[in-house]
């Protein structure tokens, strides 16, 4: 900026008349402070203004004329109420129904104690790196997954990718809930619907699990009988005995129906007035949980056998670490094996065919592959929630911090849920006289079939029961609302007509997905269930976030990055961090997406095995999102001016730096780094 100079003792400059003359200056970002809201620094038009003293003496004064504002700018953004209702909002999506019924069998599967050390290695190494990348992305630049890459343009279609996958989760992941809510009104009865054959919804399958202890399984007295439990989620709840496959799903049931409209009514009402409504939700909905882990843990350890299971959730086995196999599922060694379906119950003998996998060394680390999927699934990076979420932090909030206490709030809660687990399943376990490893599995199989059954057996089961589904509503709707904030934040920020009407946005938003989850509550809903949780989060999830962490640390550049967190907190990021995001966390990524094509198997529903139709619609979505990057990429680079070289640095340069590219300070694109004066070095970290 022009700097006037001083004015001498009595000049009579102001009653003498004045030249005025405008110029555009060109970047003042060194001079100028960035408005908190936003980051994008352009041309001011300046207002240069002569004075011509009496005695000869010029003064200059300058004046910034209609500075330009950002829409960002222009209306200053939502912050959360308090900084506990940030926290809560993350805690609560990062903890969510994968915490009670996958880890616990993760870790019981792969060497007890053991599968903690591949586990803590990779959340140090990546989990938490990323996660702390994503909340510092989003507070710095506060918008949401898409709003953020206006520090690498081209790039910008990984946003949209996180997006259109957390669209795609609500589909399914709200039926869960729904099955949940279905759960508990059933739960208050003074007889349980899933203790006894003599329903109306019963087959002549049906082997009451109380009048008989065989040690076939639980209650089961032949290879084709099926428990109370199993049939009442299947045939009381799902109605799939009324459906031959995909291909006849039916009318949706109306009592699932019904459970999912409040679903999506709850949902709707606590996100319609954005964070100031849904941090007051998750008030109740990320502290309930732990209210009722405690207490089913201390009536848990009090049952018969519940020493048993703990022993063998914890029973350390290092040999599986370095143990040579693959998945358990449809490709190993050819072998029959007779195993109990993880949701249905049904024991059955599976014959095992020898594919070329088998035998892969690629696929001879089980225990580290489990571990590396659990990290990256259990902490909710990449779906954009985290960023939407501290997109609406203050500027100067310690989101370092909030790193380390969220992630580390997430693995204990994985861990000690894992307790609970497993001293029902040993209950179970000896009740029935059975291994426990008979009753222990992971999945909706866990919680809405064996889990029922155990708590159907005490004293009191209806009280436990209701307490138990009502702990499952809380984990699931702050999951949902996160995943749903994602979608709206992500395209409220990016369409400011969108912005100007959220309310209504954010309706049309909850009811798309509550059509598209009626399929779900059909007859045979449950295989459409099944082929989008195989399909809409899983390879192309893992690949939006390696592209983020490859956007982040390559091209905007972690040392540009490391600067804008010490802008927000005082306090660059140490040499550990920044090794991280550049070599070690793309590094894991690509690991985790190859590995996850590689053992790729088609789905299934316990005997059921999916047409090629069904496997080609599932690739479909999958790809769907995935190819927003590309697709964006294109679009993007094409739609930029000037020569190949110039439209690639427009590409990959921040928005709020483009001034260097009209000025041919163009990206030197053998280093990936602007050059920061006359320093022509490499990528600083």
């Amino acid at each position: 900026m022009l700097r006037p100079k001083r004015k001498k003792p009595g000049s009579l400059g102001s009653n003498l008349p004045m030249s005025k003359s405008k110029c555009s200056v060109g970047p003042m970002s060194s001079v100028v402070a960035p408005a908190k809201e936003s980051n994008a620094v352009g041309p001011r038009e300046v207002e240069l203004i002569l004075v011509k003293e009496q005695n000869g003496v010029q003064l200059t004064n300058s004046t910034l004329i209609n500075p330009p504002q950002t829409p960002v700018e222009a209306q200053e953004r939502e912050t959360w109420s308090k900084k506990i209702d940030f926290l809560l909002s993350v805690i609560g999506f990062a903890v969510d129904l994968a915490n009670v019924w996958r880890f616990p069998y993760l870790c019981y599967k792969n060497g007890g104690g053991a599968f903690l050390v591949p586990y803590l290695l990779f959340m140090v190494i990546a989990g938490m790196p990323l996660f702390y990348m994503e909340l510092a992305l989003g507070q710095f630049n506060r918008e949401g997954a898409a709003g953020v890459w206006k520090i690498c343009p081209i790039l910008k279609g990984v946003g949209f990718t996180v997006i259109l996958i957390s669209f795609y989760v609500g589909f399914f992941y709200n039926v869960i809930i729904a099955w949940a809510l279905h759960y508990f009104f059933s739960s208050f009865t003074m007889d349980l619907p899933w203790i006894h054959c003599n329903n109306t919804w019963n087959s002549p399958n049906c082997s009451d699990a109380h009048a008989s202890n065989s040690s076939d399984g639980l209650g089961l007295n032949d290879t084709f009988g099926t428990t109370p439990a199993a049939e009442y989620f299947e045939r009381g709840v799902l109605h799939l005995h009324q459906s031959s496959g995909i291909d006849d799903l039916g009318p949706p049931r109306w009592q699932l129906t019904a459970c999912l409209v409040l679903v999506i009514v709850l949902l709707y009402f606590s996100l319609w007035k954005g964070v100031k409504t849904s941090g007051k939700v998750v008030w109740i909905t990320a502290t309930m949980p732990y209210v009722v882990l405690t207490a089913l843990l201390l009536r848990g350890v009090t049952l018969p056998g519940a020493l048993d299971g703990i022993k063998a959730y914890l029973s350390v086995d290092f040999y599986r670490l370095c143990e040579a196999s693959v998945s358990p599922g449809p490709i190993v060694v050819d072998s029959p094996l007779r195993q109990r379906d993880c949701v249905t119950g049904i024991l059955h003998t599976v014959q095992r065919p020898n594919l070329w996998l088998s035998n892969n060394s690629f696929l001879s680390c089980e225990v580290w592959i489990d571990a590396a999927t659990q990290v990256c699934f259990s902490l909710g990076i990449g779906f954009g929630v985290l960023i939407a979420f501290s997109s609406y932090n203050k500027f100067t909030n310690n989101c370092y911090r909030d790193a380390i206490i969220t992630t580390s709030i997430n693995s204990l809660t994985s861990f000690s849920s894992g307790f609970v687990v497993f001293s029902f399943l040993g209950y179970m376990a000896q009740k029935h006289n059975v291994p426990i490893g008979d009753v222990a599995t992971d999945g909706p199989g866990l919680i809405f079939i064996i889990y029922p059954e155990a708590i159907a057996t005490l004293p009191l089961s209806s009280a436990w029961a209701a307490v138990f589904f009502l702990m499952l509503l809380t984990l699931g709707i702050d999951s949902a609302m996160g995943g749903m904030e994602s979608v709206i934040t992500g395209l409220v920020d990016e369409f400011q007509l969108l912005h100007r009407h959220r309310e209504l946005f954010t309706l049309g938003i909850v009811l798309a997905t509550f059509l598209l989850s009626l399929f779900c509550v059909t007859n045979g809903g449950i295989y459409v269930f099944t082929l989008l949780d195989h399909f809409a989060a899983g390879t192309s999830i893992l690949f939006g976030v390696l592209i983020e962490a490859i956007g982040v640390a390559w091209f905007y550049g972690v040392k540009q990055f490391s600067d804008d967190i010490k802008q927000m907190t005082g306090q660059r990021p140490n040499l550990y961090w920044r090794l991280c995001w550049k070599l070690v966390s793309p590094c894991f990524l690509l690991y985790v997406v190859v590995v996850s094509i590689v053992t790729f198997r088609p789905p299934h529903y316990g005997d059921y095995i999916f047409p090629d139709w069904a496997n080609a619609l599932g690739w479909i979505i999958a790809t769907s999102s995935m190819a927003m990057v590309p697709i964006y990429a294109t679009y993007k680079f094409c739609s930029l001016p000037g020569s190949f070289r110039e439209k690639l640095a427009y590409a990959i340069t921040p928005e709020k730096d483009r001034q260097l590219v009209d000025r041919g300070e163009v990206r030197q694109f053998t280093n990936w780094t602007i050059n920061e004066g006359n320093d022509p070095s490499g990528p600083a970290m």
